[in-house]
């Protein structure tokens, strides 16, 4: 049994939307962009190189899905993505829409603002679109 458990901000701040292989993939709960991060799901993770060759492989490849399906339901400018970990350690990637004229574009979108909650029949059918296009 693996000892991985999703850190307490990650799970606060966001919704699971469904495990991949390697990773969960959770919808966050901030409605100025389509913002999605993914999750390895293995224990005691903070850096990539941290991951094993396969895994490492496995979320290169995730994390391309994920952002093609992002893509694919936004319609976006721009897909942004990032491993920072300054504030949450576990290892997790964000895959962020971006387009022209969205909060503090083109700036980034950390640290902006405060997070506006997403309505919960929006965020139910921006997670069917993005399901239906991680699975075709």
């Amino acid at each position: 049994m693996s000892d991985f458990r999703t850190d307490e901000r990650l799970e606060r701040d966001s919704d699971l939307l469904t495990k991949i292989g390697l990773c969960e993939l959770r919808l966050m709960k901030d409605s100025r962009w389509p913002w999605l991060v993914l999750v390895p799901q293995r224990p005691d993770i903070s850096e990539i190189f941290d991951l094993t060759p396969l895994d490492q492989t496995m979320l290169t490849f995730e994390t391309t899905l994920v952002a093609e399906a992002l893509k694919q339901v936004t319609g976006a400018t721009k897909i942004n993505t990032g491993a920072l970990g300054n504030i949450v350690r576990q290892l997790h990637v964000h895959v962020i829409a971006r387009s022209e004229g969205d909060p503090n574009w083109p700036g980034p979108v950390w640290g902006h603002g405060t997070a506006v909650p997403r309505a919960e029949a929006d965020a139910k059918a921006l997670s069917a679109k993005l399901l239906d296009a991680l699975n075709p």
